[in-house]
């Protein structure tokens, strides 16, 4: 076996390696944190917890399919009679669930639909009932979304309010209610 000696580093050698070997440690270090931050925290989940049945409210909606029957009911009616008009179904919370514009409807019908249908779904009455009511207690009309104008009805499910059927664009709010009533008669059939 041959021994070899044992070479002396320079000066210049030794602070080179010295800082080459540094940098790579630094890149590393900073490397490895830089991944670590950009990871979540992982943390448990806390466990779920169950609600106690007397803590629950169970609500009804109308399906999809319902709720087009219902447009396309009160769209139909209108058309039989020549009418352009635009008619919204929401639900028990006001959110839009369908919206059927017929041809050549106003552009003001769409939103004066939405409004009536919540109205009557908002106070479960026909929004020509609850336009009486402004006669005693005017501020009602500064509800926000609210439109007291014939032409809104409720959808009931065991004497609740589930859903509202609004319809605009007739020259009266009569023939608007009258469509919209249609609408909810569909359902029952």
């Amino acid at each position: 076996m041959t021994k070899h000696p044992k070479k002396k580093m320079s000066l210049h050698t030794r602070l080179l390696t010295g800082t080459v070997a540094a940098a790579a440690l630094g890149a590393g270090t900073f490397g490895a944190v830089s991944a670590t931050a950009a990871e979540p925290a992982r943390t448990q989940a806390p466990a779920a917890a169950t609600a106690q049945p007397r803590d629950l409210t169970q609500s009804t909606h109308l399906t999809i399919d319902a709720a087009t029957r219902a447009a396309q009911a009160a769209l139909d009616a209108a058309e039989r009679e020549n009418q352009r008009v635009t008619v919204a179904v929401v639900d028990r919370n006001g959110n839009t669930v369908v919206t059927l514009r017929g041809d050549g409807a106003g552009p003001q019908s769409y939103e004066s639909a939405e409004r009536k249908a919540y109205t009557a779904v908002s106070w479960n009455a026909p929004t020509s009932e609850l336009a009486k009511r402004l006669e005693s207690a005017p501020n009602l009309k500064d509800i926000p979304g609210t439109l007291f104008l014939a032409g809104g009805a409720p959808v009931t499910a065991k004497g609740a309010p589930i859903a509202g059927v609004g319809v605009a664009g007739a020259p009266s709010g009569a023939l608007d209610e009258k469509f919209a009533q249609a609408g909810v008669a569909a359902l029952s059939r």
